[in-house]
C-alpha cells in the first residue's frame, strides 16, 4: 500500500470528496456550503487517563512541558469525531460522478476566479518549484473548495479523541506528537491550529507529519501557516510536495483520448504505457487534436484517459484515481478547456446522466426536492426518492431507477 499525504489516515476515496468532500478523503467535493457547527467536547475519564499517559510520552519524545501545557489546556473529548471515524461511507461514486461534482460548474467557475485572483503568488509558486500553477489550483479546489472548507474542529482534541479511541492508536498518536511539534515551533497557536476530524490541515489539507515533511514558509515570515486566509504557505507547499514526489514540469498529467475502431483492448491498463509514438502508430488521438504524450491508457466508463507520470505524481498526494483524475480534469477546466467529450454510458441502473438529471426535476417538481439536478445520486435525491416511495406506498429503497423515472412522468 502507498502511504501518502492522507491515506494513512482516511482509506480508500468515496469520492471528490474532497476533498473533492468527502470517504477515503475529506476532500469537500459536492458544492461550497456553510461549514458544519464544530463538535463540542464532553466529559470523559478514560480519555482524561490517556492523555495523563500520553503527556509523559510526549515529554519524552522532546516536547517541551509548556507546549503540552499549552496543548492541552482547552482540550477535551469529541464523540462526534468517533462518530465521523466509524461511519466513513463506503459508497463508490462513478468517475461520471466524481467529474460532475470534482469539475461542477461552481467549483469550475471559482477556481477561475481564484486563479486569477492569486495569478502572480502561483506563478512564483510555479517558478520556484516547478509544477504547473492551475495543477496546484486544483488541489486546493478538490481539498477545500478553494479555502472555504478547511475544517474547524481542533486538531489536538480531535487527534487525541482518535488516538485514545484506539482503532487506529498508534498512527493518531504520531500524528499527535507531530501536532505537538508544530505547536512547538511556533507556526500556529493552539486555538487556531483547526482542521479536519481526523486533523487533516489548512487550503490543502495537511496531516501533521506530512506538514513536518513537505510545509514551506513561501511568504518569508517565518512561519509556514497553511490555516491562514491568504494561502500562499499552503499551495506553495502543494507544490513542494509534488515536486518532491518527482513532478515533471511541461509533462501533462494526462488527457482525454479516442481509440480506432478495432482497437485491443487488452492494451489498456496502467502500467501498461507506451510513448507517443507507439500509440500514435496504434491509431490513438487526443480528443479535439492535439499532441498526444506516453503514459498508459484507460478506460473511464465511456470516456478513455491517456495517463502520464504526473498522474501517477498525483496519486502519491491522494492515492485514489478518481482524485488524480478529478484533479487534472479540473486544472484543464481551470485553463479554459471543455468538459470530457466522450459520453459515459448507462450506470448500474440503466440511466443515463440525462435520465438522473430529469427524475431529480421531477422529483422536485412533485414536493421532493433534491436540492438540484446534476444527474448526481447523493443523499438529498436517495432522500428524495425514499420520501416519494413512501408517499405512493412503494418499498422505500432510495434507490433510483428507470422504473421510478416512467412513474414520475
Amino acid at each position: 500500500m502507498v502511504v501518502t499525504r492522507r491515506v494513512a489516515a482516511f482509506g480508500a476515496f468515496a469520492v471528490v470528496g474532497g476533498c473533492v468532500a468527502g470517504g477515503r478523503s475529506s476532500a469537500p467535493v459536492g458544492g461550497y456550503r456553510a461549514p458544519d457547527p464544530a463538535p463540542r467536547a464532553v466529559p470523559n475519564a478514560g480519555w482524561d487517563a490517556w492523555v495523563d499517559g500520553f503527556k509523559a510520552r510526549a515529554a519524552s519524545r522532546g516536547i517541551g512541558q509548556g507546549t503540552i501545557d499549552a496543548a492541552f489546556r482547552g482540550a477535551g473529548f469529541l464523540p462526534e469525531v468517533i462518530e465521523r471515524d466509524r461511519n466513513q461511507t463506503e459508497f463508490k461514486r462513478t468517475l461520471e460522478d466524481y467529474l460532475n461534482i470534482a469539475a461542477s460548474d461552481e467549483r469550475v467557475s471559482m477556481g477561475r476566479a481564484k486563479y486569477a485572483q492569486y495569478g502572480s503568488t502561483l506563478s512564483a509558486i510555479e517558478s520556484r518549484y516547478g509544477v504547473e500553477s492551475h495543477v496546484v489550483a486544483a488541489v486546493w479546489g478538490l481539498e477545500s473548495f478553494f479555502g472555504t472548507r478547511r475544517g474547524n474542529v481542533p486538531v489536538v482534541s480531535a487527534l487525541s479523541t482518535l488516538a485514545y479511541e484506539g482503532r487506529r492508536g498508534e498512527f493518531f498518536e504520531s500524528q499527535l506528537v507531530a501536532a505537538l511539534r508544530i505547536l512547538q515551533a511556533g507556526d500556529i497557536s493552539v486555538a487556531a491550529m483547526t482542521g479536519s476530524w481526523a486533523g487533516a490541515m489548512g487550503h490543502t489539507q495537511f496531516i501533521p507529519t506530512s506538514y513536518l515533511e513537505f510545509a514551506v514558509d513561501f511568504t518569508g515570515d517565518g512561519r509556514r501557516d497553511i490555516w491562514s486566509e491568504d494561502p500562499s504557505d499552503a499551495l506553495a507547499s502543494t507544490a513542494a510536495y509534488l515536486q518532491r514526489s518527482g513532478w515533471m514540469r511541461g509533462l501533462p498529467w494526462g488527457m482525454e483520448v479516442t481509440l480506432p475502431s478495432g482497437f485491443n483492448v487488452g492494451l489498456l491498463g496502467r502500467g501498461k504505457g507506451k510513448s507517443a509514438s507507439e500509440w500514435e502508430a496504434l491509431g490513438v488521438r487526443k480528443a479535439g487534436g492535439g499532441a498526444l504524450a506516453g503514459g498508459s491508457i484507460i478506460d473511464g466508463g465511456g470516456p478513455h484517459f491517456l495517463l502520464t507520470q504526473n498522474f501517477a505524481t498525483i496519486l502519491r498526494y491522494n492515492n485514489a484515481q478518481n482524485y488524480a483524475i478529478g484533479v487534472g480534469h479540473l486544472s484543464d477546466r481551470i485553463l479554459g478547456q471543455g468538459p470530457v467529450q466522450a459520453s459515459f454510458g448507462p450506470d448500474a441502473a440503466g440511466m443515463t446522466k440525462a435520465d438522473r438529471q430529469e427524475l431529480q426535476r421531477l422529483l422536485t417538481a412533485a414536493g421532493f426536492d433534491t436540492e438540484g439536478s446534476d444527474g448526481v445520486i447523493g443523499a438529498k435525491t436517495r432522500a428524495a426518492i425514499s420520501a416519494y416511495q413512501a408517499s405512493v406506498g412503494l418499498p422505500v429503497t432510495g434507490e433510483p431507477s428507470l422504473e421510478l423515472l416512467r412513474r414520475l412522468r
